[in-house]
């Protein structure tokens, strides 16, 4: 048994330990909001938090959240201003790796709640976009760390 918090929320799963975090968060418990995309940790689609750090999920064992927190797009109960702010900046075409771009995002505002374009390029360079909409992605970055510093956006 490997247990773990699972946003916010005590979980216990019987699996091999070497199981990918992704499959255990998809086809274990559920939450099919991670995304599956390259299998290889290079596209950033099943980026979740361990412990707020952005990983991979299809590269992490769940042996490795024993004990442990892991987030996912659900844990960010769709109130998330980086949800919003997606949305009001229609980034989002095909959706597909919206959730990991937004994990990776929220990571990087917790640590750092005035990024520049640098820092934001820097935190989302492991995150593939199919439909290249990175530029609307480091505005809708850029508005939601505005507002998290209660500045009015521009």
């Amino acid at each position: 048994m490997i247990e773990f918090t699972l946003n916010a929320e005590p979980r216990r799963v019987d699996v091999e330990p070497d199981m990918p975090l992704l499959w255990v968060i998809r086809d274990e418990l559920d939450l099919t909001g991670t995304k599956f995309g390259c299998g290889i940790g290079q596209c950033g689609a099943c980026t979740v938090h361990l412990d707020g750090v952005p990983v991979r999920g299809c590269l992490t064992p769940v042996s490795a959240a024993a004990g442990r927190s892991v987030t996912t797009i659900e844990g960010l109960r769709g109130d998330h201003v980086l949800q919003r702010t997606f949305s009001e900046l229609s980034v989002p075409q095909c959706g597909y790796c919206q959730s990991g771009q937004i994990m990776s995002a929220a990571a990087l505002l917790a640590r750092n709640p005035a990024p520049d374009d640098n820092a934001i390029d820097a935190a989302m360079s492991g995150n593939i976009c199919r439909c290249g909409t990175y530029v609307r992605i480091r505005a809708a970055i850029q508005r939601a760390a505005e507002e998290l510093r209660g500045e009015k956006p521009a």
